[in-house]
């Protein structure tokens, strides 16, 4: 099953609430917000306050991308806001091992985050404790960017890697999750897709409109075209 993950980030943020209602009527499948500190990435954006605003509003899962250096001292904070979800970077300072432990122990479902140079040799000894792996196929910090086509293989070898294992990983892909992207990044064995500006809160559609319009795209073959 592929899962649509709308980027906040990307959305009207003088219309969050009523965006999120729009998204709940077209079945979109879980929420991701960028976390972005100024330090890990040269952005700022959101916080925990904006994921405990929208909390009432939809029972679908929250998924926050922590952005940020060490991301172990904000996973209580996201936590008690509201996430079900949170990734952090392995690039980022600190102890990957236990960040993802910390985040475990509330609960919650553990994510690493992989920049499009990051090998994936860093997930060797953290994938007993790591539920997703999110694939950066844009380098962090902006919206609007290019898909890096290698990622494709990334995707691929990360999917072989993860077989092997054993372990029950999703893989989520993050940047320029277009139309024309999707495709491939499904072939190759992604099924969870941020989506933002290149298929959801695109210029002239309405939002709910544009999931219906993702989600019959997936249904309908996205994975079988060329």
């Amino acid at each position: 099953m592929t899962l649509i993950g709308p980027s906040l980030m990307c959305a009207d943020l003088g219309r969050l609430k009523e965006t999120v209602e729009a998204l709940e009527q077209a079945g979109v499948d879980y929420y991701h917000f960028d976390i972005m500190d100024g330090s890990f990435v040269p952005n700022f954006t959101m916080g925990p306050d904006m994921v405990k605003a929208l909390r009432p509003y939809t029972s679908k899962p929250f998924d926050v991308h922590l952005m940020a250096d060490e991301p172990e001292r904000h996973i209580d904070l996201f936590a008690a806001a509201g996430a079900d979800m949170i990734s952090v970077h392995a690039e980022a300072k600190g102890h990957l091992q236990r960040t993802l432990q910390r985040i475990r122990s509330h609960g919650l479902r553990a994510g690493v985050a992989l920049n499009p140079s990051t090998p994936l040799c860093v997930l060797d000894y953290v994938l007993d404790v790591t539920d997703y792996v999110c694939l950066m196929s844009v380098n962090p910090g902006f919206a609007g960017q290019t898909f890096i086509p290698s990622i494709y293989a990334k995707i691929a070898r990360l999917k072989r890697i993860i077989e092997e294992s054993r372990e029950e990983i999703l893989i989520e892909v993050d940047g320029n999750v277009s139309f024309e992207t999707i495709p491939r990044v499904l072939q190759n064995g992604a099924s969870m897709l941020v989506c933002g500006t290149s298929s959801l809160f695109r210029p002239g559609v309405e939002v709910g409109s544009a999931a219906s319009e993702l989600r019959h795209f997936i249904r309908t073959g996205a994975s079988l075209q060329p």
